[in-house]
């Protein structure tokens, strides 16, 4: 692109932009600036020329009118190989601009204050930016378009070491990034206004990623991959997460990651799970983080082989004893911390050398904002959007349906059990004794067979047991097997045809029952 002679300055964000006017002050470039910017490269003494004295048209409207001004635009969108444009600016008396250097008012920080009235909502909405960088990026071929402080340094390299001027690769991508951004901040400002209506899906949906990393590859090795963050950033998820060391991530890593971290989160007592393809094969409950992870650990060690392990608590050094141990393989751990000697325990065993990842989260909750999230699945040529499964169950609406009511030890087996259920895919059987998974029955086509898997997992521990199932049964089999391998309770979300079935089949065993009338499907 030709030489940069002249670049127009106006940024929310001032980090970086004395340092970056000053570079280009050196480089010879006039600088063009409004309002705050103005006044803070004034006070660094540098030389700038007002946008009012370049358009000669004042700052209209309380500052909502500077830039839109057919002098501004028109510099930004002639276009210099094209005799008939030239003539038009030159006979209106128009100076051309080279470069626009321009970040939005933080609208989404705005809308995030607890308290915000609509008024300062509308003017924390930029117009004059957003349309400066859009006619600048139209025209990449002639002017250059900084959106991001991030990009200051590498622009100031390339300007000294080459007289002034970009290569046409460095502005199209910084056009590229243009309008990228000009879209997500559409969006941002779309879906505040849409939370306003009373109509809950939006009719067109906008979603705001930003790349993290590319995968070595996806669920197969022939398939590409990458790893993905959303714009707005949310604390303790996987997307938040440090990796402390370890290797690289795979996708099916990120995947179990993922879901242990949700099962981990659902509990306020110290807790332990073990994954394999998305699936607990193991959990636990107790009342150090290195109890629940024995529990977990020993409920089925023979699929734990490779697992991830999630963690509600910060390690210490007794459970990283045991999880380093000769007869264990993890490819991932992730916590909300870990102590000193637990990190040195992890990280110096030879075995495990750099293959493990470690992340930590930092303290772990289930804020109002998750639980108002959506939950999104992608099918071919679209997308299906639902709101997260977030109520795992309505204490009040327990019911017991059975002569016998479940004790108050049975009571909290069952919830313990109906909490690792919600998370296993269906159709999904838990087996729990002592809020240790002793037994999962996941992603069978029927109902029965993920019981006669569970049984067969939990083995002798089956007997004294109790059993979650995370849908109704539509038939008494599966209560009619419970009761045959010593199972004493039994939690399910009820509503089925032949209810009084399963009910008078439990009776018959001496199983309590309690209803949920909460399912949880999970696909």
């Amino acid at each position: 692109m030709p030489k940069i002679k002249r670049a127009l300055i106006s940024v929310s964000d001032k980090k970086g932009i004395v340092d970056f006017a000053q570079g280009l002050t050196t480089l010879g470039i006039e600088i063009l600036s409004t309002g705050g910017t103005a006044k803070i490269l004034k006070e660094a003494k540098i030389s700038v020329k007002e946008v009012s004295e370049y358009t000669g048209s004042p700052s209209m409207l309380a500052g909502r009118v500077k830039t839109l001004h057919p002098k501004i635009h028109a510099s930004l969108l002639a276009l210099r190989d094209v005799p008939e444009q030239m003539n038009e600016i030159k006979k209106h008396n128009i100076e051309l601009i080279d470069m626009v250097v321009v970040n939005f008012y933080p609208f989404e920080k705005i809308v995030n204050k607890e308290k915000i009235e609509i008024k300062e909502v509308l003017e924390n909405i930029d117009i004059g930016g957003p349309t400066m960088l859009r006619s600048a990026a139209k025209n990449f071929p002639y002017v250059a378009a900084v959106s991001d402080p991030s990009q200051y340094s590498q622009i100031i390299k390339e300007l000294k070491e080459n007289n002034s001027s970009l290569s046409e690769k460095t502005s199209f991508n910084l056009a590229i990034n243009v309008f990228q951004k000009t879209s997500i901040y559409d969006n941002f400002i779309t879906n505040y206004f849409q939370k306003k209506k009373e109509k809950e899906f939006p009719q067109i949906l906008s979603l705001n990623y930003n790349k993290g990393k590319e995968l070595n590859y996806g669920e197969n090795p022939h398939q590409r991959a990458a790893f993905y963050r959303e714009l707005r950033k949310k604390r303790d998820t996987l997307s938040s997460a440090q990796k402390i060391s370890g290797k690289e991530l795979s996708f099916n890593n990120l995947l179990d990651l993922d879901a242990a971290l949700r099962i981990v989160k659902e509990f306020k007592e110290p807790a332990a799970v073990v994954m394999k393809h998305t699936n607990p094969c193991g959990a636990g409950c107790a009342s150090t983080i290195e109890e629940a992870f024995k529990k977990a650990y020993t409920g089925d060690p023979l699929s734990a082989f490779g697992c991830i392990i999630g963690l509600n608590r910060v390690m210490d050094k007794t459970t990283a004893e045991r999880i380093a141990s000769p007869n264990t393989f993890v490819q991932g751990i992730i916590a909300p911390d870990y102590d000193k000697e637990a990190l040195k325990i992890i990280k110096v065993r030879q075995k495990w050398g750099k293959k493990v990842a470690i992340l930590k989260t930092g303290p772990l909750s289930i804020s109002r904002e998750e639980e108002d999230s959506w939950d999104i699945k992608g099918i071919e040529g679209g997308i299906l959007l639902q709101k997260k499964d977030a109520i795992t169950y309505i204490p009040e609406k327990l019911k017991t349906v059975t002569r016998r009511e479940p004790t108050k030890e049975e009571k909290e087996e069952l919830l313990f059990s109906w909490i690792i259920c919600k998370h296993v895919k269906s159709n999904a059987i838990v087996l729990s004794k002592n809020r240790t998974v002793t037994g999962v029955g996941a992603g069978q086509m029927s109902r029965i067979d993920s019981c006669l898997i569970a049984i067969r997992k939990a083995g002798e521990k089956a007997e004294g047991s109790c059993l979650a199932s995370d849908a109704f049964f539509p038939f008494a089999d599966v209560v009619e097997k419970a009761g045959k391998a010593g199972i004493t309770a039994i939690i399910q979300p009820g509503g089925s045809l032949r209810d009084k079935e399963s009910i008078k089949t439990a009776d018959k065993y001496n199983i309590a029952m309690l209803f949920t009338g909460i399912r949880h499907f999970r696909h």
